[in-house]
This record gives C-alpha cells, structure tokens and sequence, in this order.
C-alpha cells in the first residue's frame, strides 16, 4: 500500500502532517509524532508582533501602561506570554531539525512584508525545509476594503517567495469574496502550496464582568466540510499542494479530504485531545480503508470525488444549497 504524497514538493512517507501548534515546542512530543507517523511537523506560528521593531516597541508600550487600561490591554499578550520570542523560535528549528528526520516547517504569522524578508532568510538558514505563512488578518479600520487585504497578503507571500530557495506555503481564512481568484493570484507567483483554512478564533463575552475573554475550542469532524468543497474545486485548478487544515480527526476525514484533491491533511485538535499516538491511528486507518476499497495508493484515490471528476459536480455548488434547504423536514 503505497502511502507517499507530495507536500510543497517534499516527498513524505504518508498524508498525515502536525499542523502549528504547541507541539512543536517540545521535543520529545515532536519525537512521539515522528514514532506513531507523521511524516512533517508545522511550528507553532511565529508572529510579526514578536519580529518587527516597532511592534515590539508597541508592546513595551502597552506594558509600560498596563495598570492604566486593564481591561482594553488584558487581551494583548505581554512579550512573556509568547511561546518562543525569534531567537528561540529559530533555535527550537534547529533542536528540532537534530531531533527528528522529517521535513520541519516553519510558521510566520503576519500581514505586512516589512521586517519579514530577513527573518524569513534566517529561518532557512536555522534549517528550515518550508515556510508556512498564516494570513490571519482582521480587515476592522475604516476603509480598509477587500482589494487591500488580498494586496498586502499577496505582497507577502510573493516578496517571502522571491527572496528565499525554500517552498513556501499560505494559510488563509476562508472568508475572501472569491476564494478562487484570490487563490490562483497565489498560485501564478509561484507559491508553493495553499493551505485550507486557518481558524479565527472568536472572543467571548463575561455579562457579569463586563470582559471580552479569549476562548478556545477544538476542531471537530464538521468543520472539516468547508475545507472539503474548496479543495474540491481547485484540485487541477492550480499547481501547487493543496492542504486541508481543520477538522481531521479520523481516517475517514483525511480520505475525503484526499478524496476531494488534498495532497496531505493538518491535524492539531485531534492530537491535543487523544495525544500523539493517535497519529498512528490515522495513518494505519487510512492504508485500512484503502486496502478495503482496492486503492493502491494515495495518488489513485487523490481528486476522485473533485469538482472536475465527481460524478455529481452540482453538489459543490449552488444546486446543493437550495437541495438541502428545500429538503428539510421537521
């Protein structure tokens, strides 16, 4: 049973890749991952807040006047509060690159190409294989319009793209007006793959302490829906790795998601939750299935149930939407 797939142009043994997450910032969880199977290992995102100097001037800031505004300032990280500032980030690299023998990925979260170029040179030079950029940006100013954001996103990623000999990969938010424009932009600069989606996660309210808190809630099997539509309608459509993120959590969700047209699935939540021998469980449930239903490798089965080559396209689109409305019933 032939399991290998491409991922950003590296060769990996299975789909099966550790999203960013905390994972990465321990070794002997990164050593557990490689033993039960994962064939890559995301870091935990390195922000442009951490890098850039006038942001960490920012943060000083905030920090100088912290007993003054709790509570519009409690929601902002202090500098100590950030898993690994950019010194370690880059030497956690290393560690990890002498710890394991599978591809290391590198994550930058930001949204501007200032202050990025040179650090995203050092993170090859630490060892990086790949670099992930994670566009999680909140379009909130005033007049800031959809044409900006998708600007200055692509402006990072090409300029990242031009100035480094490693792949590089976007994570984006499914939340574009045209997912599929703004995607083969991407695509025709030359990135390297796109991965599907990054998850915003929503502040909620405290009525009784009148607080915005930071909340956190693991993935489930049904998030994995959205990631499967669009994946379903750029496999072919674009030339490089497809990467389903969110929502993987058995073996059934990573062969849809193959299925759909990923080269290989991002899991997170299901690892936190059932720890990092459940890996092999997704790895060994997928070769099952496989053997099962007669394919012999992960290429043979990779888009058969995509836009271009499912036996019912209309299910992706608008037609499945009035279908599932009008069929409804208490």
């Amino acid at each position: 049973m032939d399991l290998t797939t491409r991922y950003l142009g590296l060769k990996l043994d299975n789909p099966i890749v550790v999203g960013a997450s905390p994972l990465s910032a321990d070794l002997d969880a990164a050593r557990r991952l490689e033993d039960a199977g994962v064939a890559a290992i995301v870091m935990h995102s390195l922000f442009e807040e951490q890098v850039t100097r006038e942001q960490l001037g920012t943060i000083h800031g905030v920090e100088l006047h912290a007993e003054s505004n709790a509570e519009a300032l409690s929601y902002f990280p202090r500098q100590a509060e950030f898993r690994l500032g950019p010194e370690a980030y880059l030497d956690q690299i290393r560690k990890l690159k002498a710890a394991v023998r599978i591809p290391v990925v590198a994550s930058l979260n930001g949204t501007t190409p200032s202050g990025w170029l040179d650090f995203a040179r050092l993170v090859r030079q630490a060892g990086a294989d790949a670099i992930e950029l994670n566009a999680y940006h909140l379009a909130m100013r005033p007049g800031e319009t959809g044409e900006t954001v998708e600007r200055r996103i692509f402006d990072v990623a090409r300029t990242v793209k031009q100035s480094i000999d490693i792949p590089v990969a976007v994570k984006l938010s499914p939340f574009f007006s045209s997912i599929r424009s703004f995607v083969e932009r991407l695509d025709k600069a030359g990135i390297d793959g796109l991965v599907l989606f990054n998850r915003f996660y929503q502040p909620d309210i405290d009525v009784e302490a009148l607080q915005v808190v930071p909340t956190l809630r693991l993935s489930d099997s049904s998030d994995l829906l959205l990631r499967l539509r669009w994946i379903a309608v750029l496999h072919k459509n674009v030339a490089g790795s497809l990467v389903a993120s969110g929502g993987v959590h058995d073996p059934v969700d990573a062969v849809k998601a193959i299925m759909c047209g990923a080269d290989a699935v991002q899991v997170v939540s299901a690892l936190l939750d059932r720890g990092p021998g459940h890996a092999k469980t997704l790895r060994d449930g997928i070769a099952e299935w496989m053997e099962r239903h007669e394919y012999e490798s992960v290429g043979e089965m990779r888009g058969c149930m995509s836009l271009k080559r499912s036996p019912n396209p209309q299910a992706f689109e608008r037609a499945n939407y009035m279908r599932v409305l009008q069929g409804w019933r208490a």
